[in-house]
């Protein structure tokens, strides 16, 4: 009888625990274009099962990676420095209204939330950052809604140095998504911004079509319109993505 109470109380032990095995193998059908990089499997503690003798830690999965991407000029020349930082919005299991936070559900008597962070991409040399990121897998899917952000302090270091880049683009929205079993992984950027600029002077009712000209290609009193610059590559020069700022490059 006593044999049987502790081969009951062992089997209520180890049920829980039956599905916190080795971790299933990492399978990647990459349609990010290399926009997301550097994934593993991996397993943290995410909270506490209690019975009534003993209570048991809970494991979650998670989808480590980064997120990368490259600053440039209106040249392609690589800007150092540039800080690029990720907002999240929301994602799957989604907790309590916070859009940064992920439940990790059960029926555990100490409800367990991990919350979403992101370690901040520096650009180097060439002009790359990275984002690393930390994500619970929940339902064998990942799923997550955010934003991306570009030097996000540049207004307020031109305050205190008198000098920063200027993203043209402030924020991007994106979509993260990976699917266990398929492997199905994505990411998906929302609408963006496509600059168009006027060319020609038009003729009889088509005197000339509106919209701003592309920065230190004004014609001047002395340039009529439409003349090619004398200087093509000192009008150019204007265009740096961040305002031209050379920041010891």
């Amino acid at each position: 009888m006593k044999k049987n109470i502790i081969y009951a109380v062992l089997c209520a032990f180890c049920v829980p625990l039956a599905g916190c095995g080795g971790l299933k193998v990492l399978k990647v059908n990459d349609f990010t274009e290399q926009r997301v990089t550097d994934l593993s499997l991996t397993k943290k503690v995410t909270g506490k099962r209690n019975y009534l003798f003993f209570s048991t830690t809970k494991m979650g999965i998670f989808l480590d990676g980064s997120i990368q991407g490259m600053i440039t000029d209106y040249q392609g020349n690589p800007i150092e420095g540039v800080t690029v930082k990720v907002v999240p919005e929301s994602g799957k299991g989604k907790a309590g209204g916070e859009a940064d936070v992920f439940a990790m559900g059960g029926n555990e008597s100490v409800a367990a939330v991990v919350n979403l962070s992101f370690a901040p991409g520096i650009t180097d040399s060439m002009g790359l950052y990275k984002i690393h990121f930390s994500l619970p897998v929940l339902e064998e899917e990942v799923e997550l809604y955010g934003k991306l952000v570009y030097n996000p302090g540049w207004d307020q270091q031109k305050i205190n140095l008198g000098k920063a880049y200027e993203p043209q683009q402030k924020e991007t929205s994106f979509r993260l998504y990976y699917n266990m079993d398929s492997g199905f992984l994505a990411f998906a950027e929302g609408v963006r911004k496509v600059i168009v600029e006027a060319v020609g002077e038009g003729k009889g009712r088509m005197s000339g079509l509106p919209g701003a000209k592309a920065p230190g290609t004004m014609p001047s009193a002395s340039q009529p319109a439409g003349a090619t610059p004398q200087n093509p590559a000192a009008a150019s020069a204007e265009e740096d993505l961040f305002k031209g700022f050379d920041f010891g490059q």
